[in-house]
């Protein structure tokens, strides 16, 4: 069963995007290094199509472009129901999952997403934003998936 945590509007998650990051317990990833140890255990209230509404209705209605659920590889068929589910239900709002498993499960079906970040966390290459990181960023669309890794990285002016 999913189950949240906690969830906050966020800027830099998903590029251009006013998104309602969601954070999933139950990580069975434990990446190295990881910032969020906290959501390793079976934490949290279960997340299901009415308590995503809710908390879209509580959170953003109106502010938000965007849901991402970050975590949920323990339940990836839970993670692809609910995104189904906002496809229906939330037809505006873009669609998003940071997974840290490095390939999608056969039960995700990829037209759910609009956004699909994979890869654990490995520290000695860093998080999205470095332009040394094994993570991937990718935009879904009709036509297939865009590596979008290098919005993440800021260039310095000399």
């Amino acid at each position: 069963m999913l189950k949240y945590v906690d969830s906050d509007i966020v800027f830099q998650e998903i590029p251009d995007e006013v998104t309602l990051a969601v954070n999933l317990s139950g990580c069975p990833c434990r990446c190295p290094g990881c910032h969020s140890k906290h959501l390793w255990g079976d934490i949290g209230c279960e997340l299901t199509s009415a308590s995503l509404d809710r908390l879209i209705d509580e959170r953003g209605r109106g502010d938000i472009t965007c849901v991402a659920l970050m975590g949920g590889d323990a339940h990836p068929d839970e993670v692809n129901a609910l995104m189904r589910h906002l496809r229906v239900s939330h037809p505006a709002l873009r669609t998003a999952w940071y997974s840290g498993r490095t390939t999608l499960s056969a039960e995700v079906d990829v037209h759910n997403f609009d956004y699909i970040k994979i890869g654990p966390y490995l520290q000695h290459l860093g998080p999205l934003k470095s332009s040394r990181t094994n993570q991937r960023m990718y935009r879904i669309t009709p036509k297939g998936r865009t590596d979008i890794t290098h919005r993440y990285w800021r260039t310095t002016l000399k």
